[in-house]
């Protein structure tokens, strides 16, 4: 005789297994402190190559207003608050990285402990 609380309970691992648990999976492999850094590390290389494309599009529209001040800017200045800005816009991106990459790892986990119960009572089915 088929039992249906097993099925449903087979079907609903397999669903998991084919769908969230293969990008959960990944997540879990990690430790909480390794897979952090590993998506800060990702941040901050995306966060500065966006930064310099903004810079680079910032001087490529003004490029002929830049070239008639270039002699009356002071340079040093300039570096400094760009500097600043940089440094302002990647605290914040960093931060909000941080727990992002911190909610989706705690998500990960717990999605990963509920398989793990359901794998226990399917267990019990076949004892």
């Amino acid at each position: 005789m088929i039992n249906e609380d097993k099925v449903i309970l087979m079907t609903k691992l397999a669903s998991y297994e084919q769908g969230e648990g293969r990008k959960y999976n990944n997540i879990s492999g990690y430790f909480r402190t390794d897979y952090i850094s590993s998506q800060l590390l990702k941040s901050l290389i995306a966060g500065t190559l966006a930064f310099c494309a903004i810079v680079g599009v910032f001087l490529f529209y003004n490029f002929e207003l830049i070239m008639e001040d270039i002699y009356n800017t002071d340079l040093l200045a300039f570096g400094r608050k760009a500097g600043t800005i940089y440094l302002v816009c990647m605290g914040i991106y960093m931060v909000f990285s941080y727990f992002l990459a911190l909610y989706r790892y705690n998500k990960a986990k717990d999605s990963i402990r509920s398989y793990y119960a359901d794998l226990r009572k399917l267990e019990k089915y076949y004892q």
